[in-house]
């Protein structure tokens, strides 16, 4: 496999991850025993791709989030709840990462080409 091929991989299976995870955070009837076990299994599956190396803002955040879901597992309080309030948040943040490129504004667009006519 090349290396563009290893990249797109690893990045999907890190989005799926994440994806996962947030959406078991909304859950309505949130039980922090089945997060746990839902996301260390995920965990599992994303430990079979092969880790490459992350330039984009973008992956470079999602790569933090992960971290963070995996701290907060590992170190959390009684009820969780900071834990998924903050998660959420930070959720939120990584998905306007995402769409930051989407929603750029060109200022100054009509006078970007003048060819005389």
């Amino acid at each position: 496999m090349n290396e563009k091929e290893l990249r797109i991989r690893y990045i999907r299976v890190l989005e799926k991850f994440a994806k996962r995870t947030i959406a078991l955070l909304k859950l309505s009837d949130f039980d922090f025993e089945r997060f746990k076990a839902r996301t260390v299994k995920n965990h599992d599956e994303m430990k079979k791709a092969k880790e490459v190396v992350l330039t984009s803002p973008y992956l470079i955040a999602l790569k933090k989030f992960i971290d963070s879901i995996l701290r907060s597992i590992n170190h959390h309080s009684k009820t969780f709840e900071n834990e998924k309030e903050s998660l959420l948040k930070e959720a939120n943040l990584l998905q306007k990462e995402k769409n930051r490129n989407c929603y750029k504004k060109d200022k100054h667009k009509n006078h970007k080409f003048d060819d005389g006519y």
